[in-house]
């Protein structure tokens, strides 16, 4: 069926107006995305490889976001009766009390048979009032059909009427088996994110996570029996109400005769997909979305020419660029080169690689023994898998930094759940099976997921999915007590009620606090130097920058990086 009933424009609401998005003219970059790049300076006249990254990083404001078009397809068969069906209305009532009337929201189940309850329609204060109605009066029976759950909620997109400048995703929750219809593999998704999310220990992780991986840039979570879905859904919402650009692309040019190529995938990002230039002399890699604050890691090989022969000079290797669009204007940077200067001096292999690719080598490592681990107790080696996950630990412990580093510490804690749940072989199929999915879900794609319970486990969240997260928790304890709406969570450098006084005395001490972090961020890079972290400098630095990103003005944050710039961090 063809759905093209969607909502045109927002009724008159009696709530906030939500900030509205804004755009530069025709032409002119949009600072919405950033490219950071680290590698080598310098090189070895020989012959020898070289590891590049690439790291597109999202804003940390959120005030400029497209609107959202979300689709929530819900499970309500005979398996959701009781707990199930009433932890996914309470999550669902925390989603419709989180949007606004920038966004749109469409709800359908699925048993038997799917129902859409309602068309895709502005979140005003009175829809919010008639979809909590609808969620309130869920009740399960019947079969699980999501294949036909997930049509009609891909019909819902396909059919929209407005589309141009919306940012839309597909959440997908069940807690069982699809018993009835077709398979939900075979549904087209084009280049929409679904979000799949397997409560319980009945659902079909397999299904959900061949699902996720099919779309582009959506996870698989994992939610065990014991915790709420509204944590995990709330999760999601926090990305998904800051996306900040979409059909975000990043092309990698390499210089013929400079840098040739040893691996077949030279550009590594991940389980995004990848178009090859004919020639082999380019890779554009499409990773969808992107949230605020968010960061898309990519790694390059390059084997650098024999250049004995040559004099010194600098060597231009490889050219990246990135494009997406913002409120349906399409947004390209301009080419970004990257030189390494050959020298004779430089020692081939002597050279350290930067931090920041050391890190993501030593986290796609990481991912790459998790995925060894779990082939290996899909064919009942569990001993093996267990091996395996030691040689993770070993790994990380020693080459890294537990206390300084908390994402390191958050990886062993990956490790130790996981390796507890491969104690056996059905508490693996129970719960280890879902658990390892959404952990490969989560690094393949460098985007969040639920795992389990999650207790420890924080990876890739960004600042609002935080903020999201404490709501949910505040939400489940007094549900009658909503949430503060989207718009509210975005905190302004000044509150707009602040009388003028306060504002130059708050900017004064806020100036006075930025040179007090610059000089705090020097010392600490300084000791970084001397006292043995250094492996860990670079994420020290980065959680240095999002301080002052998030909380300091622009004069005072341009001050404060320059300083930090300095000090070589």
């Amino acid at each position: 069926m063809a759905y093209n009933d969607d909502e045109q424009t927002a009724p008159t609401s009696t709530a906030t107006e939500p900030a509205r998005p804004t755009v530069g003219i025709t032409g002119q970059l949009v600072k919405q995305v950033r490219l950071n790049k680290y590698h080598n300076d310098v090189a070895s006249m020989a012959p020898h490889d070289q590891e590049l990254l690439l790291e597109l990083r999202g804003s940390s404001s959120s005030t400029d976001r497209a609107g959202l078009d979300l689709v929530a397809v819900i499970d309500v068969s005979g398996s959701m009766d009781g707990d199930g069906i009433d932890k996914a209305k309470t999550a669902l009532q925390f989603v419709i009390r989180k949007l606004s009337d920038l966004d749109r929201l469409c709800i359908v189940t699925f048993c038997t048979n799917a129902t859409r309850l309602c068309p895709l329609r502005f979140v005003t204060a009175a829809a919010q009032a008639e979809l909590k109605a609808l969620v309130d009066g869920l009740k399960a029976d019947g079969n699980t059909n999501m294949k036909d759950g997930l049509e009609t909620g891909m019909s819902v997109v396909d059919g929209r009427s407005l589309a141009a400048g919306r940012a839309v995703s597909v959440m997908l929750m069940s807690d069982g088996y699809q018993n009835h219809g077709g398979d939900a593999r075979d549904v087209h998704l084009k280049n929409v994110p679904v979000y799949t999310f397997g409560f319980g220990a009945s659902h079909d992780s397999n299904l959900l996570e061949a699902i996720a991986r099919k779309s582009l840039g959506g996870t698989f979570n994992y939610v065990a029996d014991s915790a709420n879905l509204t944590g995990p859904f709330s999760q999601l919402l926090g990305g998904l109400l800051t996306i900040i650009a979409q059909d975000l692309e990043l092309t990698v040019t390499r210089f013929h005769g400079e840098a040739t190529i040893k691996r077949v995938v030279w550009v590594d990002a991940g389980t995004y997909p990848q178009t090859t230039a004919s020639d082999g002399s380019s890779v554009t890699v499409s990773f969808g979305t992107l949230y605020s604050a968010e960061a898309r890691r990519v790694i390059v090989y390059l084997a650098l020419a024999d250049k004995t022969a040559s004099p010194p000079y600098d060597a231009n290797v490889c050219l990246a660029q990135y494009r997406f669009t913002f409120q349906a204007q399409q947004v390209t940077s301009n080419p970004d080169l990257i030189t390494i200067k050959r020298r004779p001096s430089a020692a081939p292999g002597a050279a350290r690689k930067p931090q920041p690719v050391e890190n993501e080598l030593a986290r796609r490592q990481h991912a790459d023994m998790i995925r060894a681990a779990r082939d290996m107790a899909e064919a009942n080696k569990m001993e093996d898998a267990r091996n395996k996950l030691e040689e993770a630990r070993k790994a990380l412990e020693e080459n890294f930094n537990q206390a300084a580093n908390p994402t390191v510490a958050m990886l062993l804690e990956e490790l130790r759940q996981l390796r507890g749940l491969m104690e056996r072989q059905d508490l693996y199929n129970k719960e280890g099976r879902p658990y390892a999915a959404s952990s490969l879900a989560s690094h393949d794609r460098q985007r969040v997921a639920t795992r389990g319970q999650a207790d420890g486990v924080r990876l890739y969240t960004t600042p609002h999915m935080d903020t999201y997260l404490k709501q949910a928790e505040q939400f489940e304890k007094n549900p009658d007590e909503a949430p503060p709406p989207a718009e509210a969570d975005v905190v302004p450098d000044v509150p707009r009620d602040m009388a003028a006084g306060d504002r130059r005395t708050l900017s004064a001490a806020l100036r006075v606090a930025a040179a007090v972090l610059s000089l705090a961020a020097f010392v600490l890079m300084a000791s970084v130097r001397t006292s043995g972290w250094d492996s860990d400098r670079y994420d020290l630095y980065e959680q240095y920058y999002r301080l002052l990103h998030d909380h300091l003005p622009v004069a005072s944050k341009h001050h404060a990086f320059l300083t930090c710039n300095k000090s070589r961090c």
